[in-house]
């Protein structure tokens, strides 16, 4: 099931994405699917006549995990930790499909990272790997942009990594993915068409479930918050005036226009 967040020019709200005699349309539903039951409420649109809008924008944290791919890792002159590599961006860091990704004045490379996001459904602490699918709303794409110039000149990437507009997402949650296959999920970007990353989740260093294991010892995490899981080798940096497609099989494209704030 694919579930959007939507606009027709009036107030936001939820729907699902379902094709119909070839079509892809939008069939509104009542309330918040993270807290109430999913009823329709005979609202139809084609998905063409809509605007999508970050399909979930969390309560509190998106949390996310760095060089979780090796090749990555090696790319960015380093290995794969020990420990898993944890850190925050705030809400205010979410965007959807569509809406422009704005660097920061103080940046001069500001670069992709295509990444699968976990979407939570349930108060998670202190979970097994186990007992994490029960925990999971759904899956989307996400783009963790980074200021590279700032994550290079400081320790704490606050700069480089919480700047608004630093993590958009979408298009829709996909709830029905297997992300634990052996062949893993196709996961790339393009900058203006041409290809940067083209890789897989089958080659995370640490699985969804192990990741979220781990952040709930740490973290509580809550309903609609995000976990952004690690990007793969062939990241780059991005120039105002292009645009960014992250792409997930089984999930669909995101795809956000840069400009320079």
């Amino acid at each position: 099931m694919r579930i959007a967040r939507f606009t027709t020019g009036e107030d936001p709200m939820y729907g699902i994405v379902q094709e119909k005699d070839g079509q892809d349309m939008v069939y509104g539903i009542t309330g918040d699917p993270l807290y109430t039951e999913i009823r329709p409420t005979g609202t139809i649109v084609p998905l063409q006549d809509v605007r999508l809008l970050a399909p979930v924008i969390p309560r509190s944290k998106v949390v996310c995990v760095g060089r979780n791919y090796a090749a990555h890792a090696a790319e960015m002159g380093g290995e794969v930790p020990d420990q898993a590599l944890f850190f925050l961006k705030p809400n205010t860091a979410v965007v959807g499909p569509g809406d422009p990704v704005a660097i920061p004045p103080y940046s001069q490379e500001v670069s992709l990272e295509a990444e699968l996001a976990v979407v939570m459904k349930r108060m998670a602490k202190d979970v097994s790997a186990e007992e994490v699918p029960e925990a999971v709303l759904g899956y989307t794409c996400a783009n963790d942009l980074t200021a590279r110039d700032s994550q290079r000149a400081e320790n704490q990437w606050f700069r480089a990594k919480a700047f608004d507009t630093s993590c958009p997402i979408g298009p829709w949650i996909e709830t029905d993915l297997d992300v634990a296959g052996p062949s893993g999920l196709s996961i790339s970007s393009r900058v203006d068409g041409q290809v940067a990353q083209d890789g897989s989740t089958a080659d995370m260093v640490r699985s969804v479930a192990e990741l979220i294991a781990e952040i709930s010892s740490v973290v509580t995490l809550l309903p609609g918050d995000l976990v952004l899981t690690g990007t793969p080798a062939g990241v780059r940096t991005v120039q105002a005036g292009s645009s960014i497609d992250i792409a997930i099989e089984g999930i669909g494209t995101l795809t956000n226009p840069v400009v320079r704030r």
